[in-house]
């Protein structure tokens, strides 16, 4: 992969991509209705350590001519792209209305893939999200750690958006047997700087409960980003993203206890381990995190179940 469009560049975990694919070499053209902040450590166009280039180009993709004059050719930012990350959306529940997330996120979705068939993109990575897992758990989780291999449970518009996206990626993948896509199901994405809220959860673990008391640190989110543009993948796959612990101090077994009595422990939970499996992304994609917020916070680094 040398020509990847990201869609959604400018945020938070949009950022974290874009600087770890130019990093190792990639050139990305970003797609976002605002630019991204500049970084004096890696100016827009310039090449990164790994010899990659970053460009901005404005879309909005809720006008699908735009997103297939996007993937298609620019001018001088690219004559075609070996791949697409699609990471913009609404990213969470409750930040404005149902009908307007739901407006945007999915319509979104069904251009870039659409835009990317015409394209001749074969290989599409897009953000699904955590909360098809059943999130905020007001019904109790079939069991936990939580993974891939029970039926998705929306229970907000946004999280809906998220499964008819996932079928959507299964549809296209049908479509076309030639075509990749990755799925990666998100946790509560984190930059350095969140890690500073974590020490008030702690004595109130009720506080984190919505999601199994997980979060993905952008960085390693970026890292699954990456592996997922050249996994051995064929077809739709979808894979949970979290880091390798929790949020939490206490032991993840001890959180289950407390505020999920009954339900069952599946595998080798030890320690603050993480409750939002990632043994699939793991197989599938070579992911292992490489950051946690204990190593910012905590003396002496990390505590136990990394």
């Amino acid at each position: 992969m040398a020509s990847v469009a990201v869609t959604g560049g400018s945020g938070k975990l949009g950022r974290a991509v874009v600087a770890d694919l130019v990093a190792h070499g990639h050139d990305v053209v970003v797609l976002d209705r605002a630019a991204p902040p500049p970084d004096p450590a890696q100016p827009p166009t310039a090449g990164g350590s790994g010899g990659g280039s970053q460009s901005f180009v404005r879309v909005d993709l809720g006008d699908y001519g735009q997103v297939v004059g996007a993937l298609t050719g620019i001018d001088e930012r690219h004559q075609g792209l070996d791949a697409v990350v699609h990471l913009a959306a609404v990213p969470a529940p409750g930040l404005t209305t149902n009908q307007a997330t739901f407006t945007n996120n999915v319509p979104a979705t069904y251009h870039v893939f659409e835009a990317a068939r015409v394209a001749g993109i074969r290989r599409v990575v897009w953000a699904s999200s955590e909360t098809v897992l059943g999130l905020p758990f007001q019904t109790p989780p079939p069991y936990a750690p939580v993974d891939e291999d029970y039926a998705p449970r929306p229970e907000s518009t946004y999280s809906m958006g998220k499964v008819l996206e996932e079928e959507l990626a299964r549809q296209y993948a049908r479509w076309r047997p030639d075509a990749t896509f990755v799925g990666l199901r998100f946790s509560n994405v984190m930059d350095v700087a969140d890690y500073d809220a974590f020490a008030s959860w702690q004595e109130d673990p009720s506080v984190r409960r919505w999601n199994l008391w997980g979060y993905i640190d952008a960085r390693d989110g970026a890292q699954a980003v990456r592996l997922a543009l050249t996994a051995d993948v064929v077809g739709a796959e979808v894979c949970v993203v979290a880091n390798a612990d929790t949020v939490m101090r206490t032991p993840s077994r001890e959180l289950l206890a407390a505020e999920f009595p009954g339900v069952e422990v599946r595998g080798d939970v030890t320690g603050t381990g993480t409750l939002l499996s990632i043994a699939r992304a793991r197989r599938v994609l070579g992911y292992e995190p490489q950051h946690s917020w204990r190593d910012h916070v905590l003396q002496g680094g990390a505590d136990g179940g990394r």
